[in-house]
């Protein structure tokens, strides 16, 4: 299954979104559902992109929201900002590089 073009696996409450060939992924948890017109919706997600480095894994972002459809938008909008910042920084490396020299400081 995919959504906004990402791949979603769920098992039980617990979903990642993204793809783990890319530098990041989002690990979604449906902390409380509540049954709605006899079905059971999540009302509770917290949420974290996290690097895919098996090595030396990072959270990077965290955010929680009401409904799943909110949180695998803010999800996406993670994965895509990510995604081109990487681009960016593989396609200009140096531009890269000076940038995180100057904000050493």
């Amino acid at each position: 299954m995919t959504y906004k073009g990402y791949p979603l696996v769920r098992k039980d409450n617990e979903l990642y979104y993204g793809n783990m060939n890319e530098s990041y992924v989002v690990y979604l948890r449906i902390e409380k559902t509540q049954k709605e017109h006899g079905i059971m919706t999540a009302q509770k997600i917290e949420f974290y992109q996290m690097t895919t480095n098996l090595e030396h894994p990072e959270i990077t972002q965290r955010a929680e929201r009401n409904n799943l459809y909110e949180a695998l938008d803010v999800a996406s909008a993670w994965l895509k900002r990510s995604k081109s910042g990487a681009q960016a920084n593989q396609a200009n490396p140096n531009q890269a590089n000076q940038t995180s020299k100057n904000t050493r400081g």
